[in-house]
C-alpha cells in the first residue's frame, strides 16, 4: 500500500471531526436539518484549519444517497467519489491559478447543464481571493441567482480581498485557529495509530510551533517520526532541527544572572558553532525570556507557555525583575527587526548578548520612578495628598474677611495630618503655641545635644545654624537665613531622624518644617515649603487677606 501522509490520512470525513470550528459544524448541520441550503458560501480563516475539508464534507452531505444529511455515509457512491476527488458534479478549482475572466466565463457555461448524478452541482473554488476583478464581476450575477442545483463554496485566507460585492452574496463562516490543547490531541491519536512513542513535551512542541494549523502540525509530525526511529523526544528534535536547547538557554541565562559577560559570549559563540543560525537562536532566547515574564506574572499553563514551568529553574526566575524581562525582550525583538539591514549578525547579536550579560544592573522606567517616590517620601517624611475643598468650603459657610483670614474654596495640599490653605495666611496645625518644657530647656539645644551624642555631627553642625526656631501646634518650624541656605538643605535630607527625636521630646508625632527668611524683608514665611509645593502644582501666586 502506498505511504500517505498524516494531514491526508486524518482529513475529517465528517462535521464532528473538524475541530474547534463548532460555530460553523452547528450552523452548517442544523441548516441541512432543516432544508434551508444557500447557494453560496464563503469560508475564511487561516491555513489548516479546515476550510477546504469543510467544503467537501457540505459537498458530501447534500449529495449523499441518504441525503441530503448532516451525516453522510461515506461509502456510497456519490461520497466515495467526492472524497476521492472524480466526482463529475464536484469540481475543484484553484483560484490562484484560474484568475482570468475566461476561466470564470467556463464555468457561467457549465452551471447551464444539471448534474450527472449528484442531487446538486458544487463549485469549491479555492483561495477565491486571487481571481482578477473582472473575474469576480463574471460571478456576481450566477451567484446572485444561480440555477437551483447549483452550490457555490468559496476558500479564502484573506477575505479583506474578496469584494463586498461578493461577500453580500454568500453565507459567511469564518474558521478560528485551533487550539494548542486540540493539536497536541490530534497527534496523540496519530502517533497511536502508527505505534510510534513520543514525549509529551515533544508533542507540545510540535503543537505550538504549528501556530493553530492542524495541518501544519501533522507535516512537521510527519518529518519529525522520519528521523526519531519510533521514539519522538524534545531532545532529539532540538538536535536535528537545530533549535537552542534548554539545558543551553539555562545555561546562558544562569551566567547572566551571575553577570559574567565574558562567559555568556564564549557559551553564544559554542551554540553558535552547533549548526545554530542567528536567527534561530535569537528567536529561541526571546521565547524563552517571554515564558519567564509569563511566569514572574503568575501565569503557568502550558498551552500559553508552550513548555511545562519545570523547565526554568527557580533561580534564574527569582534573579531577574518584571521590568528587566521586559527590557530584554525589546532589545532581542529590536536586534530581530535589524538583520535585514545588519552588516553582521554575529556582531549584532554579540552586542546585544553583552548589554543581556549585565540585564541585573538595569533598570526600568517603571522602577526608576519607584524608587523616586521612595525618596522623596524618605527626605520629607510625609506624602503629599491633593484634594479638591472647593464645594466643602461653599457648605460650611465660613468665609471670613476682614480679620486675616480668607478660605478661597481652592484646593487643599495635605502633607501627613497639617494642612495649608493657599491663598490665606500660612496656618499650620492650629494656634501659635510655643514650646515650653517642663524643665524650661530649649528645645533646639536638646536637639543640637541629641545630633552630637548620636555623631551626626554635620546635623548638629547645621542645626547650630538656624536663625530663630518656633513650635506650632505639632510642627517646629526652622527659620534660616539666605545665608546658611545650604544648612537647610542638609537638614532637609535627613529630616526624619529629627522629628523622631521631637516626637520623644513633645510626647506626641510632630514634623519638621525648615523655611528660610528674605533678608531684605525679613518675612519668615515666604518659603513655606507647602505654599511652594501649592504654588508649583496649580501655578498660582498668594493673595494676602484683608
Amino acid at each position: 500500500m502506498a505511504y500517505e501522509v498524516t494531514a491526508t490520512r486524518k482529513r475529517p470525513r465528517i462535521f464532528d471531526e473538524l475541530v474547534d470550528q463548532e460555530f460553523v459544524v452547528s450552523t452548517l448541520k442544523s441548516s441541512i436539518k432543516q432544508g434551508r441550503i444557500a447557494h453560496a458560501y464563503l469560508f475564511s480563516g487561516p491555513r489548516g484549519v479546515g476550510k477546504t475539508s469543510a467544503a467537501r464534507i457540505l459537498a458530501k452531505a447534500l449529495n449523499c444517497e441518504k441525503g441530503p444529511t448532516d451525516t453522510p455515509c461515506g461509502i456510497c457512491s456519490n461520497c466515495e467519489e467526492i472524497s476521492a476527488g472524480n466526482s463529475l458534479d464536484v469540481i475543484e478549482i484553484d483560484g490562484a491559478s484560474n484568475t482570468s475572466v475566461n476561466d470564470v466565463r467556463e464555468i457561467k457555461d457549465e452551471v447551464l447543464f444539471a448534474p450527472n448524478s449528484c442531487r446538486f452541482k458544487v463549485y469549491i473554488i479555492d483561495e477565491v481571493h486571487m481571481l482578477s476583478n473582472s473575474a469576480f464581476n463574471a460571478l456576481l450575477k450566477t451567484i446572485e441567482e444561480p440555477p437551483p442545483y447549483i452550490v457555490f463554496i468559496f476558500a479564502t485566507t484573506e477575505i479583506h480581498k474578496v469584494p463586498a460585492t461578493i461577500r453580500s452574496r454568500c453565507q459567511q463562516f469564518n474558521f478560528k485557529l485551533i487550539s494548542l490543547e486540540g493539536i497536541k490531541k490530534r497527534l496523540e491519536q496519530a502517533a497511536q495509530e502508527l505505534s510510534i512513542q513520543a514525549e509529551d513535551d515533544a508533542l507540545l512542541w510540535i503543537s505550538k510551533e504549528a501556530t493553530g494549523s492542524l495541518r501544519d502540525a501533522y507535516t512537521l509530525f510527519d518529518q519529525i517520526i522520519s528521523f526519531s526511529e519510533g521514539h519522538i523526544t524534545l531532545s532529539g528534535i532540538r538536535d536535528k532541527l537545530g533549535i537552542v536547547g534548554f539545558d543551553e538557554l539555562n545555561e546562558v541565562l544562569l551566567l547572566m544572572a551571575k553577570g559574567e559577560t565574558a562567559k555568556v559570549l564564549e557559551y553564544t559563540d559554542a551554540i553558535l558553532e552547533k549548526g545554530i543560525s542567528v536567527e534561530q537562536f535569537v528567536i529561541d532566547l526571546s521565547e524563552y525570556f517571554r515564558n519567564l515574564l509569563f511566569l514572574k506574572h503568575g501565569i503557568k499553563k502550558d498551552s500559553i507557555l508552550g513548555f511545562s514551568p519545570k523547565h526554568f529553574p527557580l533561580e534564574i526566575l527569582d534573579a531577574f525583575t518584571v521590568g528587566q524581562l521586559e527590557m530584554a525582550i525589546e532589545l532581542l525583538l529590536d536586534l530581530f527587526r535589524t538583520f535585514r539591514f545588519s552588516l553582521n549578525q554575529k556582531f549584532e547579536l554579540e552586542l546585544v548578548m553583552s548589554k543581556l550579560s549585565v540585564l541585573k544592573n538595569m533598570i526600568g522606567r517603571r522602577e526608576i520612578i519607584e524608587e523616586v517616590r521612595k525618596i522623596k517620601e524618605e527626605l520629607t517624611g510625609e506624602t503629599l495628598i491633593v484634594e479638591n475643598t472647593k464645594d466643602d468650603c461653599r457648605e460650611k459657610g465660613d468665609d471670613k474677611r476682614g480679620t486675616g483670614e480668607e478660605k478661597t474654596g481652592t484646593n487643599t495640599v495635605t502633607g501627613g495630618t497639617n494642612t495649608a490653605i493657599g491663598g490665606t495666611n500660612t496656618a499650620i496645625g492650629g494656634t501659635n503655641t510655643p514650646y515650653t518644657p517642663d524643665n524650661e530647656t530649649n528645645i533646639l539645644q536638646e536637639l543640637i545635644q541629641f545630633l552630637h551624642s548620636s555623631k551626626k555631627l554635620t546635623l548638629a553642625s547645621a542645626m547650630e545654624k538656624v536663625h530663630s526656631w518656633e513650635c506650632r501646634g505639632d510642627t517646629l518650624i526652622l527659620l534660616f537665613d539666605n545665608q546658611n541656605k545650604f544648612s537647610g538643605e542638609i537638614i532637609k535630607k535627613d529630616k526624619r531622624i529629627i522629628a523622631e527625636k521631637l516626637s520623644s521630646l513633645l510626647r506626641k508625632p510632630s514634623k519638621l518644617t525648615i523655611q528660610y527668611a528674605d533678608t531684605e524683608t525679613g518675612d519668615p514665611h515666604t518659603k513655606d515649603e507647602r505654599i511652594e509645593v501649592l504654588k508649583h502644582i496649580f501655578k498660582g501666586e498668594i493673595v494676602k487677606g484683608e
